[in-house]
């Protein structure tokens, strides 16, 4: 039987949405204020599930403390208070729309997880926009 545990978090970061290979003109007509060229922030909501097996010893999926610790050491500490264009090398070549966010969050906390766990990363970046990310 499979159950999924999930652990909410948070992070504030700047972005702006744009492409350089494109004209002003068309980034201000596909990405709007997100184009802002002096930056814009969000505060980020951030759901991290892990869906497995029950261990028969723990009665746990996972140890919720364990993934506390790995969104804190991996996405907090990585993206909170950060401008993503400037300061997060994921996003040196890559838009921070919320879904690559939400990829690379998936990236960075992955390698954490048990192999025979499955992941899910669900990034709200504002109450009613939100992204979904399974691998």
């Amino acid at each position: 039987m499979k159950v999924k545990a999930s652990r909410k978090a948070s992070f504030n970061a700047a972005h702006r949405l744009f492409r350089a290979d494109w004209s002003d003109e068309k980034n201000d007509a596909i990405f709007g204020k997100c184009n802002n060229p002096r930056y814009h922030g969000h505060n980020y909501d951030l759901i991290v599930s892990v869906t497995g097996e029950i261990d028969p010893e723990t009665g746990f999926v996972m140890d919720l403390k364990i993934l506390k610790e790995l969104i804190k050491e991996h996405v907090e500490e990585a993206l909170d208070h950060k401008n993503l264009n400037l300061d997060v090398p994921e996003f040196k070549d890559l838009n921070p729309t919320a879904e690559n966010i939400a990829i690379v969050i998936w990236n960075k906390i992955r390698p954490h997880i048990h192999k025979d766990k499955e992941l899910e990363v669900v990034l709200y970046e504002t109450p009613r926009n939100f992204v979904t990310y399974a691998g």
